[in-house]
């Protein structure tokens, strides 16, 4: 079959790395335009277009989905099949192009965790499970019918970003057993609608600032899951006189404490605790607006609190 692979980040160089090495035919790769990126503004080109360089594949990056320039090349490839992966929404003229149809893969077990923060949202509802799933694209996101999925057990300590890297890999191979199913013609479609009723789904929509503002009168664990959930990045964050401290990773307690939620303890060396609801957030990795990203007791050597 020849294949169009779509996508952008890290995550999904992982997925066109483990097809090219399972002997698929990646025909030309869709991703995002250049852009400027960090202090100085240079131009940054996206994980996956600095991947199909490498290895010689036609690299298509179109600034609008709807483009007919765009349309046009793209049809002229005759691709049997379109591959998605940490893309953005694609309009109807493009994921109904190839005669086999455009699969997606998606970081959580669909129907649950729909939307552009599944990772994130699994660890901030403090779930037991996640999982990989691939399935046929149609208008609305993430809604199309399953082909396959796989889980994965949640440590119930572990940050997005170490589950980012769990996912990267596990769905990489799953999509691989999807191409080869897809092109032996030996697979099944589930629809979601007979997985979960939309009424008893989670949803995982676009992280914003205001959600990574600890609101200290609410239970340890519930605190400790944000910290999770948004570490490394957009990350949690509370005010320390005065300034931004953003909360990479911690440890909770459930006790009663003797201060008012928000408050803190420390000896100045070892440790530097919040009081929740329900107990404390001990602070291990942190970072102080204008200073490095540090544990705990280096930072605690160059502050007196």
């Amino acid at each position: 079959m020849r294949i169009v692979f779509m996508g952008t980040p890290q995550f999904a160089v992982a997925s066109l790395h483990e097809l090219m090495q399972a002997g698929c035919d990646i025909v030309a790769v869709v991703t995002a335009p250049d852009k400027p990126a960090g202090r100085g503004q240079k131009i940054s080109e996206s994980a996956v277009k600095q991947y199909g360089i490498e290895k010689g594949i036609k690299v298509l990056q179109p600034v609008k989905l709807k483009d007919p320039e765009f349309l046009a090349e793209l049809n002229a490839i005759k691709a049997d099949l379109q591959v998605v992966v940490a893309f953005r929404m694609l309009p109807q003229v493009v994921w109904s192009m190839p005669p086999k149809g455009t699969i997606n893969l998606h970081a959580s077990l669909l129907p649950q965790y729909r939307g552009a923060a599944p990772i994130n949202w699994v660890l901030i509802n403090g779930e037991k499970e996640s999982g990989v799933t691939t399935f046929f694209l149609k208008q609305e996101i993430d809604t199309g019918d399953i082909l396959f999925t796989e889980k994965v057990t949640l440590t119930g300590h572990e940050t997005a970003g170490e589950l980012h890297d769990r996912l990267m890999n596990k769905g990489a191979g799953l999509l691989v057993k999807t191409v080869k199913a897809i092109e032996s013609g030996r697979y099944h479609e589930h629809p979601q609608a007979e997985i979960a009723p939309e009424s008893e789904l989670q949803h995982a929509p676009k992280l914003t600032k205001e959600l990574g503002s600890i609101d200290w009168t609410q239970p340890a664990e519930k605190i400790y899951n944000l910290i999770r959930g948004l570490s490394p990045s957009p990350a949690a964050y509370t005010i320390l006189n005065g300034k931004n401290l953003k909360i990479y990773k911690a440890e909770y307690q459930e006790t009663e404490p003797a201060i008012q939620p928000g408050g803190f303890l420390t000896d100045n060396k070892t440790y530097l605790k919040f009081a929740a609801a329900n107990g404390f957030i001990c602070l291990t990795d942190i970072q102080l607006e204008g200073k490095k990203r540090m544990g705990i007791e280096e930072f605690l050597r160059g502050v007196k609190l």
